[in-house]
């Protein structure tokens, strides 16, 4: 496997971007050693818009020149391209229910989040967080499935941080602020226990303090795009 002191790795970035925080906590895991590289976002480096044609988008991964897009593409090409903790299963079905419950975090609580945050009204954030609570409560019973005879249910891969716990880990700054922005407390400890219980543990690991945002921080990054969009500026 690569990994070797030749490889050159470079991610490109922006700090607020939860799918940029995941692939950051995998090179974390990993013990991979890696150039950063923060773009502008409103002024996209042309490296980015090179490495990156179709979305324009961080994250971009840049292995010895080439580029890798897209989050859970670059997390599971670090899984299989360096050596240290795997983030995916070795077999192959709890590799699958792994990939499902990922997709299931980015389709049903991320999608519907970006949303959320592009609303112009109280109202219509509203409606788009209802949505994020039900996804929420189906993901409690994912924890539930994928940590079960696994030494306890604080984290997806059972007894250790996997794929899926990086990829919902990347959201935690974002879930506290949500308390702080409108009250809602996603992860609660009556309706879903089992996400609380993760959400006070992940937020222990030494992983999570080198590498999450500081939430009073992204409260202020939230804040100023609520801002924008209520006054009808694009950002």
């Amino acid at each position: 496997m690569a990994g070797g002191v030749a490889d050159e790795v470079k991610l490109l970035g922006h700090w607020g971007s939860p799918f940029v925080t995941r692939v950051k906590l995998a090179f974390h895991l990993k013990g991979v050693s890696y150039e950063y590289a923060e773009e502008d976002l409103h002024n996209k480096s042309e490296l980015l818009l090179r490495s990156n044609p179709v979305h324009k988008a961080v994250p971009v991964l840049i292995h010895n020149g080439r580029p890798i897009c897209e989050s859970q593409v670059i997390l599971q090409y670090i899984d299989e391209t360096f050596d240290g903790n795997l983030l995916l299963p070795a077999d192959p079905h709890e590799r699958a229910v792994a990939r499902f419950w990922a997709a299931y975090i980015d389709n049903e609580m991320g999608a519907p989040w970006e949303k959320a945050y592009r609303a112009r009204t109280a109202e219509e954030r509203a409606e788009w967080m209802k949505q994020i609570v039900a996804a929420v409560d189906a993901l409690e019973g994912g924890l539930r499935e994928c940590s079960k005879g696994k030494g306890g249910f604080f984290f997806f891969g059972g007894g250790g941080v996997g794929y899926v716990d990086v990829v919902l880990g990347s959201l935690v700054p974002y879930v506290h602020a949500a308390v702080v922005l409108s009250g809602d407390r996603l992860f609660d400890a009556g309706r879903t226990p089992l996400l609380a219980a993760w959400l006070e543990r992940f937020g222990e690991l030494d992983l999570a303090k080198a590498v999450l945002q500081d939430v009073d921080k992204v409260v202020e990054y939230s804040r100023a795009i609520y801002a924008r969009n209520a006054a009808g500026v694009t950002s």
